[in-house]
């Protein structure tokens, strides 16, 4: 499974878990100092951040699909609870095959 100390496959839960130190370190004062904050990740470390963020169960996150190069834009409140969440394109676009 390892070669050196580097793992050949990631679950989201080992995604979550290396994330969230970067969350509370550095993400969440930012936008607690009300810094907008741009992310640009791998399509699995983007579920995992909306997995933390919406707070989602484990079997609730199996559903969710972020399509790839469409910014997703979080309103989030004093306590960085969602307020609203939404795609940079229109719901149609996003239901179209690609």
């Amino acid at each position: 499974m390892l070669k050196g100390n580097i793992p050949r496959a990631e679950s989201l839960k080992d995604t979550l878990n290396r994330l969230l130190p970067l969350w509370q370190e550095k993400i969440a004062p930012d936008l607690l100092a009300g810094k907008k904050v741009f992310i640009s990740a791998h399509g699995n470390t983007i579920r995992a951040l909306v997995k933390h963020i919406d707070g989602l169960s484990d079997k609730d996150i199996e559903d969710v699909e972020v399509p790839t190069g469409i910014p997703l834009v979080y309103l989030l409140d004093d306590e960085l609870s969602p307020k609203a969440r939404f795609y940079l394109q229109d719901e149609d676009s996003l239901k179209r095959p690609a």
